[in-house]
């Protein structure tokens, strides 16, 4: 069944990022888990945050700024969900995970493969926390970090380690 819209479209951009994007669509369809590994370093790379990081980050870059006259952070590009390790994947521009120093923070880029969730996938195991929505926006690293380093402040006390 074709699909239309911005499942279409985010699943397009997606296996936009395969070697085969028509195999990628094709495993996508027909495995019951609706997971595909696709090569970072092609259309994105990844940025793996632990989860007591990634979400209050992931927080900060969506709400309006609480304080007034605090700017708001940029937004978030498509964030990756694993509940295997807790971890959140934020999908920033190639090049990225190659010039990224940060501690607690793993980098997937050129060379390194991801698991990657059909675009409308529920259910147990990796999915979404934003979706792709197929236009090809990415988390900006600039405002991402600016929202690590704002979420690690607020963790607990000393002696409380990543």
């Amino acid at each position: 069944m074709e699909q239309t819209g911005p499942i279409a479209a985010a699943l397009a951009w997606l296996a936009g990022a395969a070697l085969d994007p028509e195999a990628c669509r094709r495993e996508w369809e027909r495995t019951a888990s609706g997971l595909a590994l696709l090569p970072a370093g092609r259309r994105w790379d990844v940025l793996l945050v632990p989860g007591r990081l990634g979400r209050p980050a992931l927080r900060l870059l969506l709400e309006p700024p609480v304080v007034p006259g605090r700017r708001r952070l940029l937004g978030a590009g498509p964030v990756l969900f694993d509940p295997g390790d807790d971890s959140l994947g934020f999908l920033v521009p190639v090049g990225t995970a190659a010039r990224w120093v940060g501690t607690g923070v793993r980098a997937a880029g050129a060379g390194a493969w991801v698991v990657v969730p059909h675009p409308a996938r529920r259910g147990p195991g990796p999915s979404w926390l934003v979706a792709p929505d197929g236009s090809g926006r990415l988390t900006d690293p600039v405002p991402l970090e600016l929202a690590l380093h704002e979420a690690a402040a607020g963790l607990g006390g000393p002696g409380e380690h990543l």
